[in-house]
């Protein structure tokens, strides 16, 4: 499977493609829906659809335009899923005192399902914390991690639906992984998964 990151300069989140065969999914989509369909092109591939590690407007900026534009449907975890229509849990009336809102996702995400994509699988592990319905996508040896966990740090746990301690108890599953695995966090650089647990530790 091959990985190509974006970044928005605007709020400064991370657009993930997952390329498997001829095929694509977006990944929290941030950044203008022309730089993600030229990337996909340039790959030989097509978008087949989007996951969202979470429900907050930074991660959806391009979500909607992105769905007109290929017919493409969205994933969210069903925890987050009233996220998208509400501009105060997605924290964009927080932020800008205004409400911002997208269209409900067409799937529901539940702990272990699993996404095809060519010929691979991606799996889908609740990590609440940052928000109710945080989830990571993992794809081989790669983890794409949301706002759960970055490089050196984790998600903020103070906006709606945020839980410390429902941070703690993710952040102690993802130990459970091999500490090997590359992530692909929602902001900032990758990095390896033991590393950035060691960066969190006294939260463990």
């Amino acid at each position: 499977m091959k990985i190509v990151t974006l970044c928005t300069d605007s709020f400064g989140a991370n657009t993930h493609l997952l390329i498997s065969g001829n095929e694509a999914l977006v990944v929290d989509p941030a950044v203008s829906v022309s730089a993600v369909l030229e990337v996909i092109r340039a790959e030989d591939a097509f978008p087949v659809g989007i996951l969202l590690t979470h429900g907050h407007f930074d991660h959806v900026v391009s979500l909607d335009t992105l769905r007109d534009a290929s017919g493409i449907e969205a994933y969210i975890h069903e925890s987050d899923a009233e996220m998208l229509t509400d501009g105060k849990k997605n924290a964009f009336s927080t932020f800008f005192g205004k409400d911002r809102v997208w269209r409900p996702a067409e799937r529901l995400l539940s702990d272990g399902d699993t996404i095809p994509l060519g010929d691979e699988k991606i799996t889908v592990i609740h990590t609440p914390g940052h928000t109710q319905g945080s989830v990571c996508y993992m794809a081989g040896d790669a983890l794409i991690t949301g706002d759960t966990i970055f490089a050196e740090s984790f998600g903020r746990c103070d906006l709606w639906s945020g839980d410390i301690e429902q941070m703690r108890k993710s952040l102690r599953l993802l130990r459970t992984l091999p500490s090997g695995m590359t992530i692909y966090p929602g902001h900032g650089a990758s990095s390896r998964l033991g590393h950035a647990l060691d960066n969190v530790a006294y939260l463990l």
